[in-house]
């Protein structure tokens, strides 16, 4: 039987290395946790960007409806309000013509063709 030669040297050197390959692998995933949780922070940073742009365009509209713009340009076009003197134009007839009468046109049906009939026949219901 041969001996193999047992030196401490050795097995330090093989602990040095296999030590080293664990801090090298753990430095790794560390890295990789960095990597993800940065992306995380850019998604989150560009989610509250948003919000907050939001927010303004929503405090905006807020402080335009409770103006007196707004007020008045709804009674004017929605709400059909007058301002005094203003005077409203209200078209009418002249007297004695007839309504006009616009007739609606009726759609010209287009003509089935023969298979169309005999399918229509058998399979519809």
């Amino acid at each position: 039987m041969s001996q193999i030669p047992f030196s401490f040297r050795r097995v330090a050197t093989f602990a040095g290395i296999f030590v080293l390959i664990l801090f090298v692998i753990e430095f790794n995933s560390r890295l990789e946790e960095l990597n993800r949780l940065n992306n995380q922070r850019d998604e989150v940073r560009i989610l509250a960007t948003q919000a907050m742009q939001t927010q303004m365009a929503l405090e905006t509209q807020v402080a335009y409806a409770r103006s007196s713009a707004a007020v008045e340009g709804w009674a004017r076009t929605e709400g059909y309000y007058l301002k005094d003197g203003d005077h409203p134009v209200i078209p009418v007839e002249q007297p004695g013509s007839e309504p006009l009468i616009v007739s609606t046109p009726l759609p010209t049906p287009t003509p089935m063709q023969n298979w169309e009939t005999w399918w229509a026949l058998f399979f519809s219901e």
